[in-house]
């Protein structure tokens, strides 16, 4: 049995007694005195050092003397190795507990899980150490996020690795959820973009990431004059938010950067993400993906994977793996093709072709399939920050400042329903039918008069 096995052992036969369960969840709210426990629970002293020897012993707690008192406090250590444990354990990681007939596939959730861990944790130590640009070559960002660059610590940004820009405008006030935060610099740039009184969550299942990002959490607290940090860094798996405490409809927009890729159970991650976001709410992220399946023993190669490229996943599963986690309609704001500049990995997988996408989705429940046509009517006042002539909500929807265009119902309400709605005037509702809508997937470029748009 490994090292850590035996510690995990020892944690679960610790907590075996309810009585321990309790001191646990009292230790909880800080330190306490023996003798508050004596009173709490009314039992001997012997019976109360016995549990917490078994409690000391396992690492979970913590004794200091002061005089005749022995004080008790939580190891946080501890418990945060143990609860990032337990997340495998709900989100299915651990190999250990797969049956029995999958435990010889390729893509093993365990072996997956450890390998990216390892591979962003140990042996990359900034973008230098890729082999190829596949996770460090982002669309140029917006001149908003641009002017914030300058703001955040060198080493957050040496150490980040991303395929695009997925910070939207409008993030005033809002709560931001970071997936696969990393050393932070999104979650920084985030944490300015949506002022003091907003809040900007990051969670990372990489230690050594997650010690950068905190240990720069003050320097940017202080360089954004902030009074208090508006930004929380968790440690745990993005398969499995409802354990870090992130509850339905909590949430504002979500944001990835060429994370989900790495993730085996990447329907599980976006049931997630819409479980936690509020109604009308916004996915905006940047991946990878692929023109095919990628074979399975390719999915399973640690370098593949670790450059993002192994676990991309294929456009038209992504589609229907969105379609049946609740995501109805999928726009892609930006997508660009993605060379191998490695001889040895475009030996392995040359033969797929790679692109790069930033994706768009927002939490609506009355989006259709198809785009239909409801002879509504858009138009944009020109509001948004750093959008004053045009804003673009994907690659065929271009919108000039009070220029009508036609869209269908889905845009409609994506511009209706969401925190855009203070920047856009809707014409017409779905009251009466025309059809399917025409002409999807033709982007809009400037014309004398409204054209029409959609996806």
């Amino acid at each position: 049995m490994s090292d850590s096995c035996t510690e995990h052992v020892k944690l679960f036969k610790a907590l075996s007694d309810p009585n321990r369960i309790e001191i646990i969840d009292m230790l909880s709210r800080g330190e306490m005195c023996a003798c508050k426990l004596l009173e709490k629970f009314g039992i001997s002293q012997p019976t109360l050092s016995h549990h917490m020897k078994m409690l000391r012993e396992c690492g979970l707690v913590r004794e200091r003397r002061e005089g005749k008192w022995a004080y008790y406090s939580l190891n946080d250590d501890t418990v945060r190795e143990f609860r990032a444990f337990l997340q495998q354990i709900t989100v299915g990681k651990l190999s250990c507990l797969a049956p029995a007939a999958n435990c010889c596939q390729p893509e093993s959730s365990g072996k997956v899980i450890e390998s990216v861990k390892d591979y962003y944790g140990k042996q990359l130590q900034g973008t230098k150490d890729l082999k190829t640009k596949t996770c460090s070559c982002a669309e140029k960002p917006s001149a908003e996020v641009r002017a914030i660059l300058p703001l955040i610590a060198d080493e957050i940004k040496e150490r980040s690795y991303g395929c695009g820009s997925p910070l939207p405008p409008l993030l005033a006030g809002t709560t931001v959820l970071d997936l696969g935060c990393g050393t932070g610099k999104d979650v920084y740039i985030a944490s300015k973009l949506v002022g003091e009184e907003g809040r900007v969550i990051g969670v990372d299942m990489t230690e050594e990431q997650l010690a950068v990002a905190r240990q720069h959490q003050e320097e940017q607290r202080l360089s954004f004059g902030y009074q208090h940090s508006n930004v929380e860094l968790l440690s745990g798996y993005i398969e499995d938010l409802s354990s870090l405490g992130i509850s339905d409809a909590s949430v504002d927009v979500v944001i990835s950067n060429c994370v989900i890729n790495l993730s085996p159970n990447k329907e599980q991650v976006f049931r997630e993400i819409r479980r936690v976001l509020r109604p009308g709410g916004e996915l905006i992220f940047a991946d990878v993906f692929a023109d095919r399946r990628i074979p399975a023993e390719l999915t399973a190669d640690p370098v593949l994977r670790g450059e993002c490229l192994g676990g991309a996943l294929y456009t038209e599963d992504f589609r229907r793996l969105m379609a049946a986690c609740g995501w109805k309609d999928v726009r892609f704001t930006e997508v660009r093709s993605l060379a191998i500049d490695s001889e040895e990995i475009q030996s392995k997988i040359g033969f797929v072709g790679f692109t790069s996408r930033t994706v768009r989705a927002f939490k609506l429940d009355d989006l259709e399939d198809v785009c239909e046509d409801y002879g509504q009517v858009a138009y944009y006042d020109g509001s948004i920050p750093g959008h004053e002539s045009y804003f673009d909500l994907d690659d065929h929807h271009r919108f000039f400042t009070g220029r009508p265009l036609l869209v269908c119902g889905n845009t409609a309400s994506m511009l209706t329903q969401t925190r855009y709605r203070t920047a856009f005037r809707v014409v017409g509702d779905r009251s009466v039918h025309y059809g399917k809508f025409a002409g999807c997937g033709a982007r809009q470029e400037p014309q004398p008069r409204g054209g029409s748009s959609c996806c």
